[in-house]
């Protein structure tokens, strides 16, 4: 019986994607509507896809549980980090000037915006490559995040799980592009925050309650001998905190997923809305994911046999048949929304950016279209081949969940975060200083991770590394740029006066 509560919550799970996907095909006519939703997509849509592409099985499986393990409590500034700053600040720094200046270039892409804003198109070229390369990593995360969780609910091979997934997220983005995919954000970010706050107040209540679980945390004894140190309020390793802190939360401003979902908003309305609604999300999923984590220690965890993502699956083997059946569903919406994501981010990207253009001088829409949806397949049955690998494998490289999601995050947001950023802000940002980024945060990623045992011992995590591309590209791309005396072309003053053009607007919405 209890196995037939779970396969039914999954199966009716699986419907709705499916239905909505097809629901959706008359929406996916053309590239705009297939890649952006035609540019037409309200608040809570666009608010709901970004946060569902930003929280995963990476982070509920894997951040929360090995952060959670090293910070305690503390862990859960994490989860605030990512609303004040991922999404909060990200929304306001980025949304607005990124609906406009794309629309100015009639970019649907974020290589497409580094090549018609800098005015070399090697530029988009280069970056499609980046994309499609350190998005594999990313995804192959995403799905190793489900394998102990499934083999927890229902002992099935973790394979299947894999394939089950590949083929389900397939049909819906191949069939409803980009509207299939923020329709079925919007139901799984449903899912997500009720099925969050569930699993925390069980976990709670497992525990003799808040106060209790956090008296009991206080005794647990930590490497260094710093009693009470997982039950304060900045951890035990505050600087290491800071690290994942800055990556996790400013790394979003460089990934071209989360920057997408900005090109697609509908009005200036949306974008006010959807702040809120994107920062309140994160608050609830982010800080809840990160605050189960910190009670982790409570748990009987062989670290050292079974590795950090077996924490969050050993504090939830006992909740009960139909509230792991809420997790499941829990993960595999926050997965699968982020998958939709990233596949359609790198399918467009390779076909918009690479195909059109270059391989193909004259290629139709329906063509396009085609390339699109062809890769999407591709890119997943590549991801799961790279997730069942690093599954298996012993290798110190592709290791636990975070570790290989700080290569990828630190590689895209290390080249790009900087050039998107100052591109948007900075009129004399120079081609110079974007080269130089798309090269230093991907090479400077691959080396620290090669080389990782021969590294200080500040470079021996891909976290910290991550966080340190993106903070060394943000200052050196302005001051490359200034060494530059080029003045800006037209087209670039052209481009920064769309910011500057009149609009008329009611009384009540903006003092006179």
């Amino acid at each position: 019986m209890d196995l037939f509560i779970k396969i039914a919550m999954l199966v009716v799970f699986f419907a709705v994607m499916v239905f909505v996907g097809v629901r959706s095909r008359k929406n996916a006519s053309n590239v705009s509507d297939f890649v952006l939703g035609g540019r037409r997509v309200g608040p809570w849509l666009t608010a709901f896809a970004y946060g569902t592409s930003y929280f995963s099985a990476v982070i509920f499986i894997g951040y929360a549980g090995q952060f959670g393990w090293r910070f305690g409590v503390a862990a859960t500034w994490i989860g605030i980090g990512n609303a004040v700053i991922g999404s909060l600040l990200a929304w306001v720094v980025l949304g607005r000037r990124t609906r406009l200046m794309t629309q100015h270039y009639g970019s649907a892409t974020m290589p497409q915006f580094f090549g018609r804003r800098f005015e070399d198109d090697r530029l988009t070229v280069t970056s499609s490559i980046i994309v499609f390369l350190f998005l594999i990593p990313y995804t192959a995360s995403l799905f190793n995040g489900l394998s102990r969780l499934f083999h927890m609910a229902f002992g099935i091979d973790y394979t299947i799980c894999i394939v089950l997934m590949s083929a389900l997220t397939c049909v819906y983005v191949v069939l409803g592009g980009y509207m299939a995919t923020a329709i079925n954000d919007f139901i799984q970010g449903i899912i997500m925050l009720f099925g969050i706050v569930a699993v925390v107040l069980a976990v709670l209540n497992a525990n003799g309650g808040f106060m209790e679980a956090l008296a009991s945390l206080s005794k647990v004894e930590i490497e260094g001998g710093n009693p009470g140190a997982l039950a304060s309020f900045f951890g035990p390793d505050p600087a290491g905190l800071l690290f994942v802190v800055l990556l996790t939360s400013l790394g979003t401003w460089g990934l071209p997923q989360m920057v997408g979902k900005f090109y697609a908003i509908r009005d200036e309305e949306a974008v006010k809305k959807g702040t809120v609604i994107s920062t309140i999300f994160a608050i609830i999923v982010a800080g809840g994911c990160y605050f189960l984590g910190g009670f982790g220690r409570l748990y009987d965890v062989n670290i050292t046999e079974e590795g950090y993502d077996a924490i969050i699956p050993t504090m939830l083997e006992n909740l009960g048949p139909v509230l792991i059946g809420v997790v499941v569903v829990l993960v595999l919406s926050a997965s699968m929304s982020t998958l939709s994501s990233l596949v359609l981010t790198s399918s467009s990207t390779i076909a918009l950016d690479l195909l059109k253009g270059h391989v193909k001088k004259n290629m139709k829409e329906k063509g396009q279209l085609l390339a699109m949806r062809i890769l999407i397949v591709v890119f997943i049955v590549i991801s799961a081949a790279v997730a069942i690998f690093q599954y298996k494998s012993d290798s110190e490289v592709v290791g636990y969940i975070a570790q290989l999601m700080g290569l990828s995050w630190g590689a895209l947001a290390g080249a790009f975060l900087a050039p998107f950023f100052w591109g948007l802000y900075f009129k004399r940002t120079s081609r110079i200083a974007v080269w130089f980024s798309f090269l230093f945060g991907p090479l400077f990623m691959i080396v620290t991770t090669l080389f990782r045992s021969r590294m200080p011992v500040l470079l021996q995590s891909p976290i910290n590394c991550g966080a340190l591309a993106m903070l060394i590209t943000l200052v050196l791309v302005p001051l490359i740029s200034l060494c530059d005396r080029r003045k800006p072309s037209d087209a670039v003053t052209a481009a920064f006066s769309c910011y500057d053009k009149p609009v008329t607007t009611r009384m009540s919405e903006h003092l006179d």
